[in-house]
């Protein structure tokens, strides 16, 4: 937001430095980023009148002149701007003026005829960059008058960074406010005499969005001077504000848009059939822009219409058909409040990004609308003339934000300042911001003012007390903190342990958008519902992730394509489902997920290349599991998920219950992602394995072990994990260990059949076992498995 410091202090005018209120707009959250001079270092330039203008005798494009600068002689001056005529008032540097670049005016004589001087463009002075003709100055500028006192030139432009929360400050107004509070003085009235109507003619409006246009002011103004020149105060206060002066009406509303900060329109009455409809658009209505482009609107679009066409994106930008041309007499003038959820990314969308749509995003102040009408009739009316008619108001009073009631209680303050402040210093302060204050016994009853509708609660109104009582003002305070040394529980795993143990096993954690591409998102999972965001960063960041996985194969891709051999990335973050049994029908769940791709290691001279298989993840997975210290209750079973290659993937059970998946990405997906080397991915939920069971220590055996290996022949489709489990059932307590150590396929094993070889190590904690007992142990096991999976003892 820019404007000149001059203008400000029309409104609020402390007795400070321009320095010192830079530094008050910083220190209140308005920060200053930058502070440029309005024009550049000159002097010697005063108001002047072309009496004289004559073509020069030898140069077609030259002219003499003589000009008056309010002293007894006319000054020769050679003009070579094609704008210099006779009776207009000027910018004249005389002898031994100094303009920007210390270029130093002399008398000289060109192309024969004496100069005694130089009638300056805009861009010569470092006004702007306008250099296509002289000044133009108003017919009554005071000859001889300085004209850096004349354009008010030593003012200064101030260009301030505004919060999202504080729209109110898109206006000098809202600006004038917080200096006011700030230093404690009283800032001018917002004072809007109304503009009577002259005639009775309307335009009937019809608003079919209530909720989108809760409030929507209309009025006709006829037979205004459309081609009426801007007062030159406007158009610097305009130019200063940053915005280029257009013609009368636009620059009106313009100009009401920085004083005030609300956002106005005026349309081409004769554009408009029988009257104004508030409406949303139609699926592919297409409408061509003030800028020229022409735009294909979606239902979710509010416009502004009439009973055959759109006119205009509503909060946004006018249509070309129904804009003032310079033919117009007849205006109709808009002023409404439009809902900020019913404008917010619209512009976006559209590729579109006006000062309108900026401040109708964040919202504006919804009792503004009939002041900021009144003030552009008047202006109108003073510059362009015409006749008024009736302001049409349609309201509705129930959509219209309210302003908040917030009970403020005295300990809350001191509690989050850290410092006392005295109770009749707060109510002061939360009255000069324009709030109703009620108080009694530490606790105030404050409802916020029509523009702050960023005061919704109680840290909202501490936030404004210590901002305006001044940071700087808050004594140094040694803090005393009230803490308790809470023991951390012993059968908890710590977040930050389990991503230990990934880095050492060579992960690097990722951290990844929890937006993703729905394509992409698609693909991983076909059969889940997914939440589509309302606004959208872009079309590849629109819906929210069902899991980690999205953004790490988008990673993975991001490192293949920068020749990365060796790819092993995790992340710890939420998975957004679709629930209507929670809160916002939105299952927010933690998650740990990892990816791998590539080499198995780094490459090294005494390693064989090997790339990472099913078992390398697995293995990694074991680990984190290890951590709960109950190996005997993870189970893997084989996987359904169609997202995972169906042979070489695992659902992981802990306790009987499901906590994850791990597996080699099915290869249709790799192929559709492009994916250029075969890539594993794994995802638990964090919430299952947050508890660990607690050692306890056992004494060791004295007695010795004792093995025994057996190889069975069972069906391809028997797990091994089954086989493992239901030796340690059979067992018992002295089959203390079972290992699988060998699986062979081959010559003399049926084509559906596979052979396991498995170690079963077997001792007893209070005797040496004997061969019977031993003897006894394997059979049970055996006929276990004969049993169950008719398994067979191979010879």
């Amino acid at each position: 937001m820019k404007f000149s410091e001059s203008w400000l202090r029309e409104w609020i005018n402390p007795e400070i430095s321009s320095e010192t209120l830079a530094e008050q707009l910083t220190m209140a959250g308005l920060e200053v980023d930058d502070i440029e001079k309005v024009a550049g270092d000159f002097s010697g330039v005063v108001v002047g009148k072309v009496v004289e203008c004559m073509q020069h005798p030898n140069a077609d494009k030259l002219r003499v002149t003589k000009v008056d600068i309010g002293k007894s002689e006319l000054l020769d001056i050679v003009c070579g701007a094609p704008n210099c005529r006779q009776g207009l008032t000027v910018a004249c540097a005389t002898v031994g003026a100094i303009l920007p670049g210390d270029f130093k005016i002399k008398a000289a004589k060109l192309r024969g005829e004496p100069s005694e001087g130089m009638l300056c463009s805009y861009s010569e002075l470092g006004i702007s960059d306008d250099h296509n003709g002289i000044i133009e100055l108003p017919d009554d500028a005071p000859l001889g008058m300085d004209i850096r006192e004349y354009l008010n030139l030593n003012d200064v432009i101030i260009d301030i960074s505004v919060t999202p929360n504080r729209s109110d400050c898109f206006g000098i107004i809202g600006i004038a406010r917080d200096i006011s509070a700030v230093n404690n003085i009283v800032m001018k009235e917002l004072k809007v005499d109304n503009v009577p109507a002259t005639i009775t003619n309307i335009l009937p409006i019809e608003v079919n969005a209530p909720k989108a246009a809760p409030r929507y002011l209309g009025r006709v103004i006829k037979n205004i001077n459309v081609n009426a020149t801007t007062p030159l105060w406007m158009k610097e206060k305009l130019r200063r504000g940053g915005i280029r002066s257009i013609d009368a009406v636009v620059d009106i509303t313009n100009y009401v848009l920085l004083e005030l900060g609300h956002p106005m329109h005026a349309f081409d009455l004769d554009q408009i059939e029988k009257g104004i409809i508030v409406r949303y658009a139609k699926e592919n209505e297409k409408l061509v822009l003030l800028n020229g482009n022409e735009v294909k609107l979606n239902d979710k679009t509010l416009v502004i219409a009439d009973h055959q066409k759109i006119l205009a994106l509503a909060g946004i930008m006018g249509g070309e058909k129904s804009g003032v041309t310079q033919s117009t007499k007849d205006v109709f003038l808009e002023s409404a409040f439009f809902n900020p959820l019913a404008i917010i990314g619209k512009a976006r969308e559209y590729g579109l990004h006006t000062d309108a749509s900026h401040r109708y995003e964040r919202g504006v102040d919804p009792a503004l609308q009939f002041a900021a009408m009144e003030r552009a009739s008047q202006l109108l009316i003073e510059i362009c003339g015409g006749e008024v008619g009736p302001i049409i108001d349609v309201t509705n009073q129930n959509e219209l934000p309210t302003q908040a009631t917030i009970e403020l209680h005295r300990n809350k303050i001191d509690r989050i300042i850290g410092y006392q402040i005295e109770t009749q210093k707060i109510s002061d302060i939360l009255n000069r911001l324009g709030c109703q204050v009620e108080y009694n016994n530490n606790v105030w009853i404050v409802k916020s003012p029509s523009w702050r509708f960023d005061l919704q609660i109680e840290e909202d109104l501490v936030e404004e007390i210590a901002r305006i009582y001044g940071y700087n003002n808050i004594p140094n305070a040694n803090l005393k903190i009230e803490s308790v040394m809470k023991p951390k529980p012993e059968n908890k795993i710590s977040l930050r342990r389990i991503k230990d143990l990934l880095v050492d096993r060579g992960y690097q954690e990722a951290v990844t958008y929890s937006f993703v591409d729905p394509k992409i998102q698609q693909i991983l999972h076909p059969e889940q519902a997914e939440i589509t965001l309302p606004n959208p960063i872009s079309s590849e960041m629109s819906v929210m992730r069902l899991s980690l996985w999205s953004g790490l194969l988008d990673a993975v891709l991001y490192n293949q394509n920068r020749q990365q051999t060796r790819i092993r990335l995790f992340e710890t973050g939420l998975r957004f489902i679709p629930d209507e049994k929670c809160e916002f029908g939105v299952r927010q769940e933690l998650m740990l997920s990892g990816i791998v791709s590539g080499n198995l290691y780094e490459e090294h001279w005494g390693l064989p290349k090997k790339n990472v298989d099913f078992y390398d993840l697995k293995g990694d997975i074991e680990l984190i599991l290890s951590l709960l210290g109950c190996a005997d209750n993870v189970l893997f079973k084989k996987s359904q998920l169609s997202t995972l290659h169906p042979g070489q993937s695992a659902v992981i059970y802990l306790n009987g219950e499901l906590i994850g998946y791990f597996g080699v990405l099915h290869p249709e997906i790799e192929k559709k992602l492009s994916l250029n080397s075969k890539t594993l991915v794994f995802e638990i939920n964090l919430a299952k394995i947050s508890e660990k069971k607690i050692p306890v220590a056992q004494d060791l055996s004295k007695y010795p072990s004792n093995k025994r290996d057996i190889a069975i022949i069972v069906s391809n489709t028997v797990p091994a994990a089954d086989i493992i489990s239901e030796c340690k059932k059979a067992g018992g307590e002295q089959l203390v260990k079972v290992n699988l150590f060998d699986v062979y396929q081959g010559e003399n094993i049926k084509q559906d059949q596979k052979s396991l070889a498995i170690s079963l190590i077997l001792q007893d904690k209070s005797r040496t076992l004997e061969e019977e007992d031993i003897t006894n142990i394997v059979s049970k096991c055996v006929i276990a498995l004969q049993n169950r999976f008719k398994a067979l003892l191979r010879e």
